[in-house]
Order: structure tokens, then C-alpha cells, then sequence
């Protein structure tokens, strides 16, 4: 048995996740049925996805430029959520080693409401 090896790891969004696995999933049925956890993988992100994959990469990079956010990790974290108010941000940085201030918050939430659709 052939084991795969990781070349490359990177943080990506849920929708641009969906976007990779859509590309997959029709790959994958002109040559046979999708799996079980294909489909459910699919499901999942098609649920839970709240901006188009363009959109989520524009937000990721313009959070990334706050000084509050700064780390990918964190701003894909703060893109997959869409928090809408102080508290769902707070809650966000909770395992954070900073607490933000409430116009630190507020100028995330101000980011966000550009791209809400």
C-alpha cells in the first residue's frame, strides 16, 4: 500500500473548499459514482459556504492586513464564521493571546458587512 505525502499546507475558506471539491466531484462522475463521504463532504460545504470562493480569497487578504488579524489561520477562521456582532468575534479570539478593543472589533465587523451578500 502506497502512502500519499503532504507537499503543501495551506488554510483555505469552506468556499473555497466547496469550490476545490465541486471540481473534484465532476472529475470524478464522468468516470464513476461518487462516494459516500464525497457526497456528504459536498453537502457539508454547500451548507455551510456563506460567500463565493473569489469573494472569501478577497476578504481573507484584506483581514489579513489588519494588525488584530494579521495570521491566515485566523482571518480564514473569522471568513468561515462571518461573525455579526462583538461577542461572535470575541468569541473568536478567545484562545487568542490578545484582547481586542471594541473598535478593533467594530473595524472587523465593518470588513465583513462589505461582503455580505
Amino acid at each position: 500500500m502506497a502512502f500519499k505525502e503532504v507537499v503543501e499546507f495551506q488554510y483555505i475558506t469552506i468556499s473555497e473548499a466547496k469550490e476545490v471539491m465541486e471540481k473534484i466531484a465532476e472529475e470524478r462522475k464522468s468516470v464513476s459514482e461518487l462516494t459516500f463521504e464525497t457526497r456528504r463532504a459536498l453537502k457539508h460545504l454547500r451548507l455551510f459556504s456563506k460567500l463565493p470562493a473569489d469573494k472569501a480569497r478577497e476578504l481573507v487578504q484584506e483581514l489579513e492586513k489588519l494588525p488584530q488579524v494579521g495570521r491566515r489561520e485566523l482571518a480564514v477562521k473569522i471568513v468561515d464564521i462571518m461573525p455579526r456582532i462583538r461577542d461572535e468575534v470575541r468569541i473568536i479570539y478567545a484562545k487568542e493571546r490578545m484582547t481586542l478593543t471594541p473598535e478593533q472589533i467594530d473595524e472587523i465587523l465593518e470588513i465583513l458587512d462589505k461582503y455580505r451578500e
